[in-house]
C-alpha cells in the first residue's frame, strides 16, 4: 500500500475482528518499529509485547476504564528506557573512567528522559503505520502513563524506564467504516522561519469545527467549548492523575547516582 494513502486511511480502531496477529505480521511490525530513527543509535525504549487475557483485563481497568482494551488481541507496550545503557556504563567502569578523566557522570535525568521519549514515540509511530499497511488497527493508550506505581509494579520495571505509550492492535473487522475526524487546518499548525502566536480571531477561526460539537446542556455546565473540553479532558479526574503519576515518575530522573 502507498504510505501516503497508509497514513491518510488509518483511524484509531477500538473494535478487531475476532482473530489473532499472525507472527509474521508482527514480526514485521516489530522490524519497522526497530528500523525507525534513533538518537546516537541507542534505541532508547523497550517493546512488551502483551497477550495475556489477564493482563489485558488489568490494563483496561487501570487506563481509565476502557473495556475495548481487554478485547484487543494484541497490545505493544512502549516503554522510554535509559536503564540498559547506563547499566552498560556501570558494567564497563564508566564512572571510575569520568572521574579519571574529568568528566562530569550522572544518573538519568529529565534531558535523558525527553530523549528517550522521542525515541519512544518515533518507534510506537513505525509500529503503528507497519501495522496499518497489514491491514491492522491501533489505538494508542495514553492512559498508561496515569497509575504509574501500579504499572511499574505490573511490568516489573526498573528505575530509569518509564512506559510512555500502550497500543491496542487488531485486524480491521470486514466492512469497518472509516470514521476521519477533520483537523485543525495547516494554516494554524505549520508556520514559517519563526513560532506565530494566534489572534483571538485566528483562534475563533481554528476551532470553529470542533465548536459544533459544543452542547448547551452539557453535564459540566459549560459555557462554552473551550471550557466543555477543559472539563472533560484537561482539567478531569484522569488529567489529574496523569499529573500526579508524572511527578512521581521523575523523581527517579534527578542526575543523583545511587550507592
Amino acid at each position: 500500500m502507498d504510505v501516503f494513502e497508509t497514513i491518510k486511511r488509518r483511524v484509531s480502531l477500538r473494535r478487531y475482528a475476532d482473530q489473532e496477529i499472525a507472527q509474521e505480521d508482527l514480526d514485521r511490525i516489530l522490524e519497522c518499529a526497530m528500523a525507525a530513527p534513533t538518537a546516537g543509535n541507542q534505541m532508547l525504549y523497550s517493546i512488551i509485547v502483551i497477550r495475556d487475557p489477564e493482563t489485558k483485563e488489568k490494563l483496561s481497568k487501570s487506563c481509565d476504564n476502557q473495556p475495548f482494551i481487554a478485547k484487543a488481541p494484541l497490545l505493544l507496550l512502549f516503554a522510554a528506557d535509559q536503564r540498559k545503557w547506563f547499566e552498560y556504563y556501570r558494567i564497563n567502569g564508566v564512572a571510575e573512567f569520568a572521574e579519571e578523566k574529568g568528566y562530569l557522570f550522572e544518573a538519568p535525568q529529565e534531558s535523558d528522559l525527553i530523549l528517550a521519549c522521542e525515541d519512544t514515540m518515533i518507534a510506537a509511530q513505525n509500529a503503528v503505520i507497519a501495522a496499518e499497511s497489514l491491514g491492522i488497527g491501533s489505538c494508542y493508550i495514553g492512559d498508561i502513563i496515569e497509575n504509574y506505581e501500579y504499572h511499574k509494579k505490573l511490568f516489573e520495571l526498573p528505575d530509569h524506564v518509564f512506559p510512555l505509550a500502550l497500543l491496542c492492535m487488531g485486524y480491521y473487522k470486514e466492512g469497518h467504516n472509516r470514521v476521519h475526524v477533520k483537523r485543525f487546518d495547516k494554516k494554524y499548525v505549520v508556520f514559517e522561519e519563526k513560532y506565530h502566536c494566534l489572534t483571538p480571531e485566528e483562534y475563533a477561526e481554528m476551532f470553529q469545527e470542533q465548536e459544533k460539537s459544543y452542547i448547551s446542556k452539557n453535564p459540566y455546565g459549560a459555557g462554552n467549548y473551550a471550557q466543555m473540553f477543559y472539563a472533560r479532558k484537561t482539567g478531569a479526574a484522569f488529567s489529574k492523575e496523569m499529573a500526579r503519576s508524572v511527578r512521581v515518575a521523575l523523581k527517579e530522573w534527578d542526575g543523583k547516582l545511587q550507592n
